[in-house]
């Protein structure tokens, strides 16, 4: 099955720069892709997966 993203966005605390990641939708979850380097893909994420991926990021897990 082919996934086709849609509504693709960036953080609007991404300002104009250029190094970030961008955000669509999926029917199960979100595909996320480089803005600088669109044409080289995108990778995808279901619902738990994202959903813990934004709550290790609101928990600073990163830093």
């Amino acid at each position: 099955m082919t996934v086709h993203p849609t509504n693709w966005r960036k953080s609007s605390r991404s300002g104009q720069q250029s190094a970030c990641v961008e955000v669509g939708r999926v029917a199960e979850g979100a595909a996320v892709r480089d803005t600088k380097d669109r044409a080289a893909g995108y990778f995808t994420a279901d619902r738990a997966q994202w959903s813990a991926f934004v709550a290790a990021i609101k928990a600073d897990r990163f830093a």
